[in-house]
């Protein structure tokens, strides 16, 4: 109980910049990157591929290096059924197009004023890019071929080593309070957004953003890049919150970059080189409420990008607004109910987002920014995956909400500076954010018992009990959903009942009870399924939609860093090929298992893998 290669593709990724720059369309330099790219890609099919397709065909594992002329073809034919080419995506580019863009084009870090983005390029990684996942699922949403994501190119426009035809990256510029003081012009330091695309077949926009491809004017003592650990906790949890029916923002893909990159992870002065990578984000719009606070800070001269800002994301993604009195107040009355409901769902599977900072908060109210963040194992209220905030606690578990509050509460004041809602009106909106919260966390928690309406005496008593006993989050709520309503006839009998063992392997650490904490729970459970026979809800009706509530699978922080683990291995051996290396582990050299030989997506392929 508690208490990094150079040579001639090189010279390609070099000379696409070029073109890029000097033609409005890099279409010619994409087919000829894409000729010259296949020699590169036998070299990246050795070394890539370590994490399969999460969501996508059985054999994402690698940009295999085969003919350039064939895949194209074999993408055409597929295409005009499945979706657009890398080539021919539906770009829009209203943010580009109707906001003001930064009259600096150097890219040097600095100050940059009047302006909601910076037009910036990519920076093109040392080594030679390969993919490790891609999401089939986040291609479709696109109106992308899912088979696209299997061309050699792929990995070099996700990277930042080739353009992306029709593509017009830039850097967005906004501030934040951070661990709630204000920090200033913050900005896209290591994210460059490619531009947006609308789905002809369903009219969804989605903006598509690299993570870790090079410097930005935002970046100011980052180097803009992004390392294989971190980038596979974003890929995952992108992915997996998203199957969970959480709001978030989505990744296409995982491309390793080929080179390495130097990090200190605790600050502590023991900084080494990892794998570097980047995920390439996708959302409906990746504005946050920082980008409505730095204009205001700044003055009169820039609180009209404020406006500016509102009237585009209403414009796009929140159009029902247009027809209201005060479409801003409209705005932040949205914001407050989206970010409520929001952290809500936070709350009920037990997920700490860990760095809540202004900048960090989506104004669509999606989970954005994937860093520290964790899923409760142990049932801890004051438990942060920030290892920033581990003296705090700002953004623990139990003071989430709060910090949601504290969070809209300085939207509120950024479109209150820029006159575009009145104060009282804005108090009203600002209260949406605690109702909205609280409304979806009771029926979530009703939902997660089984229960026609959320009962707090219950609830309460259960989260002492989950406390006092070291129980798992996840996997109590999960065991509950087997308990049936029925009691035993007699006091008797229900003192001598055991626990069941689902649930007893979740308290305590997986270690038996003592008799008196046993009792305690045994206690709990009677009144449990006296609550469950007032309902009257046929058990296995209610067990069936009691689970659709209660995940058995998270991304719990130890199967992610297995999985770090297992690429950052299978990496170091494959960058040294010819060498003996005595200590490597006897897998990486032996022969298939017998339940891998032949067996389709691992030795037996199709041409479009």
């Amino acid at each position: 109980m508690r208490r990094a290669v150079k040579g001639g593709l090189w010279a390609v990724y070099q000379a696409c910049q070029r073109s890029l720059v000097a033609s409005p369309s890099a279409t010619a330099c994409f087919a000829r990157l894409g000729t010259n790219a296949t020699a590169a890609n036998a070299a990246a099919a050795s070394r890539g591929g370590v994490m399969g397709s999460s969501s996508s065909s059985s054999s994402g594992r690698r940009a295999p290096a085969r003919a350039v002329a064939a895949v194209g073809a074999a993408a055409a034919a597929v295409g005009a059924e499945a979706g657009a080419r890398l080539e021919s995506l539906p770009w829009a580019h209203t943010f580009v197009n109707e906001l003001p863009a930064d009259p600096v084009t150097t890219n040097v870090v600095r100050q940059v004023e009047g302006a909601l983005f910076t037009p910036v390029q990519p920076t093109p990684p040392d080594g030679v890019p390969y993919t490790i996942s891609y999401s089939a699922q986040v291609a479709r949403l696109l109106g992308l071929d899912p088979s696209e994501c299997e061309r050699p190119e792929f990995a070099l426009v996700m990277s930042g080593a080739a353009p992306l035809p029709g593509a017009r990256p830039y850097a967005a510029c906004y501030g934040g309070h951070q661990f709630g003081q204000w920090a200033g012009q913050l900005g896209d330091g290591r994210a460059i957004t490619l531009g947006e695309v609308v789905n002809p077949a369903t009219g969804g926009r989605w903006e598509l953003q690299l993570k870790g491809a090079g410097k930005t004017p935002y970046s100011r003592r980052a180097d803009g890049r992004a390392v294989l650990r971190s980038s596979l906790r974003e890929f995952v949890a992108s992915e997996a919150m998203a199957a969970l029916g959480v709001p978030t923002t989505r990744a296409l893909s995982l491309v390793g970059t080929g080179d390495k990159v130097l990090r200190d992870m605790f600050y502590n002065g023991n900084a080494k080189l990892e794998q570097g990578a980047v995920v390439c984000r996708v959302a409906p719009s990746f504005v946050r409420f920082g980008t409505f606070q730095l204009p205001v800070s700044r003055g009169a001269g820039e609180v009209g990008l404020v406006q500016m800002a509102a009237d585009w994301v209403v414009k796009y993604h929140m159009p029902h607004l247009a027809a209201e009195p005060n479409p801003y107040l409209g705005l932040l009355r949205e914001a407050c109910s989206r970010t409520g409901r929001l952290v809500a769902q936070w709350q009920a599977l037990g997920f700490v987002h860990g760095v809540l900072n202004t900048d960090n908060m989506s104004i669509l109210g999606l989970t954005i920014d994937y860093g520290p963040y964790g899923f409760l194992d142990v049932f801890d209220p004051d438990w942060t995956p920030n290892l920033t905030d581990a003296s705090g606690r700002r953004y623990s578990y139990r003071n989430q909400p709060e910090a949601g509050q504290f969070n809209v509460v300085m939207l509120g004041n950024a479109l209150l500076a820029a006159d575009l809602v009145g104060r009282e009106e804005a108090t009203a909106a600002l209260m949406g954010y605690s109702e909205v919260l609280s409304d979806t966390y009771n029926a979530l928690m009703a939902a997660k018992l089984g229960l026609k309406e959320y009962d707090r005496a219950l609830a309460q008593e259960l989260m002492k009990l989950m406390y006092t006993d070291d129980a798992d989050f996840t996997n109590t709520f999960r065991a509950l959903c087997d308990v049936g309503s029925a009691s035993a006839d007699s006091e008797e009998q229900q003192q001598q009942l055991l626990l069941p063992p689902r649930l007893a392997a979740a308290l305590n650490r997986g270690q038996p009870l003592s008799e008196e904490r046993a009792a305690a729970w045994r206690q709990w459970l009677q009144a449990y399924q006296a609550r469950l026979r007032a309902d009257g809800t046929p058990d296995a009706q209610r067990q069936a939609a009691q689970r659709l509530a209660c995940p058995k699978f998270i991304p719990r922080q130890h199967l992610l860093q297995w999985a770090i683990e297992a690429a950052e291995a299978l990496m170091e051996v494959l960058e040294r090929p010819y060498d003996e290396q005595p200590e490597a582990p006897a897998k990486y050299s032996a022969p298939p298992p017998p339940d891998m030989e032949g067996r389709p997506g691992v030795c037996m392929l199709s041409c479009s893998s």
